[in-house]
């Protein structure tokens, strides 16, 4: 009987991607030493099932968002915008999570903050991340998804 009710468990768990809650994403050494900057933000759907993009700063000259991995694989760091941020990088099974994240406490006009109080959210709680070549898709748990293009480190 028990190990009936472990399958039924177990197969309602494979039915959820990624499985039960995990986060999961590539592999770190594919990041690692690479520069992404956010390039749009999917808002969840709508009541009409619509999905609308945020408006977000692009471009140098913008202060835009970006994540960049160093190469060591150990941490992650980058822009919100406004201020900076860092955070632990750690791999299992699944690809990596990140955890000890932290930023400067500049001020910043309130859209900006709002926008980065939003994206560190992001970067805490997300479900997903996704690589695509040049292209990286962080998808939050909440159903917003992140678009970072791949920049080059200068």
């Amino acid at each position: 009987m028990f190990s009936c009710l472990g399958i039924v468990f177990l197969c309602g768990c494979a039915n959820v991607i990624p499985p039960c809650g995990a986060k999961t994403s590539p592999p770190s050494s594919e990041l690692r030493n690479t520069k992404w900057e956010l390039t749009r933000w999917n808002l969840p759907p709508n009541a009409y099932g619509e999905v609308r993009a945020r408006q977000i700063p692009q471009g140098e000259s913008s202060n835009p968002i970006q994540i960049v991995f160093d190469a060591s694989g150990e941490r992650v760091s980058g822009s919100t915008g406004c201020n900076r941020f860092t955070a632990k990088l750690e791999e299992d099974s699944r690809g990596f999570t990140l955890s000890k994240i932290a930023s400067t406490k500049m001020a910043c006009p309130p859209q900006r903050m709002e926008l980065e109080n939003d994206f560190l959210y992001e970067l805490n709680d997300y479900r997903s991340i996704v690589r695509n070549g040049d292209q990286l898709l962080m998808v939050g748990t909440d159903r917003e998804v992140l678009s970072f293009t791949q920049r080059p480190i200068k």
